[in-house]
């Protein structure tokens, strides 16, 4: 295994958190809701974490680069991040139209974000970090 594979399977891992949530607000079955909810947004604010403390960090230690793919992916964790307060709030008023708004604009952000990094940045942090498998190891203690 590599951290390509690995780490898209954290992505169908939180995709999966994610689908569950839609389905429980489609019935309004808020119970659920605010579970998954919790679920969904503890995996995501784990993943970014781990990509931002340690594969994003080993990438820019062994390339140099400061900006490029790292600031991007950065810049749409935020975003997600931002959304994911959107849904709480959207939760809290039980607003099931705002959360399949707020869901729907998070579902095209995510796609486009992981197409990205499994296409392009997981695969150049394979092939450019030195200890990719030791980091590799390390993330599997801390990921799904």
């Amino acid at each position: 295994m590599n951290l390509t594979t690995h780490l898209s399977a954290v992505h169908r891992h939180c995709d999966d958190c994610f689908a569950a949530l839609e389905q429980a607000v489609r019935q309004q079955n808020w119970a659920s809701a605010d579970t998954l909810c919790a679920s969904f947004c503890e995996e995501m604010a784990q993943h970014f974490a781990d990509e931002e403390n340690r594969l994003f960090q080993a990438l820019e230690a062994a390339t140099g680069m400061r900006g490029g793919p790292t600031a991007v992916m950065r810049y749409e964790h935020e975003q997600m991040r931002e959304l994911m307060e959107d849904l709480n709030r959207d939760l809290l008023q039980r607003d099931a139209a705002g959360m399949a708004a707020t869901c729907d604009t998070l579902l095209v952000l995510m796609q486009q974000h992981n197409m990205k990094e499994e296409n392009i940045l997981y695969p150049m942090c394979d092939s450019r970090i030195p200890d990719a498998a030791t980091l590799l190891q390390e993330l599997r203690h801390v990921s799904p």
